[in-house]
């Protein structure tokens, strides 16, 4: 195949949820224990998995995804481009994508999960994706002083001044 990590197919994946109305996270754990690549809510709620296949072997060799339906309304096998479709089990959505997006080429069959099911999903799913915003703003927080600190440990003043430019710019975040 075309070198197509699972990085990229996630990506592409992402952006084609996101165009689609979902809100899409990456590598969600189930309460099961098992972890869709990428799971998402709907604009009515709706739980959407993903399971992501870039290895033929890999594919071939899951034996887990079933255990993944008792917790989505839709399931999707995702692929890369040149991935050969006709191992994607039948009975399953089906996406196509690469790192720039991608297209939903079989539908996902719906099934129905328990309210009380969906309820403690979507509320896992709320706090998942607010404790990882949390983290990122945390760690953007922390970058203009890992920076500046960079630049003091210049050896050089124009060392100092060609790195001054990207700090200042994070800097002016806060």
């Amino acid at each position: 195949m075309n070198g197509h990590t699972a990085q990229d197919v996630a990506r592409g994946v992402s952006r084609l949820l996101m165009q689609e109305g979902y809100s899409p996270i990456l590598e969600f754990t189930l309460a099961n224990g098992r972890r869709l690549d990428v799971a998402a809510l709907g604009n009515d709620g709706g739980v959407l998995g993903v399971e992501i296949k870039v290895a033929l072997g890999d594919l071939r060799g899951d034996r887990k995804w079933p255990e993944y339906l008792e917790f989505c309304e839709s399931f999707f096998f995702a692929i890369p481009p040149d991935f050969p479709d006709e191992h994607v089990p039948p009975g399953t959505g089906l996406i196509v994508a690469d790192r720039y997006g991608g297209a939903i080429v079989r539908p996902s069959p719906a099934w129905k999960i328990h309210a009380s099911r969906r309820k403690a999903v979507t509320l896992r799913f709320a706090k998942v994706a607010a404790e990882r915003l949390a983290m990122t703003l945390e760690l953007a927080a922390d970058l203009p002083s890992l920076k500046l600190r960079q630049i003091s440990e210049a050896t050089s003043p124009a060392e100092a001044s060609a790195e001054a430019g990207p700090a200042r710019v994070l800097g002016e975040i806060e």
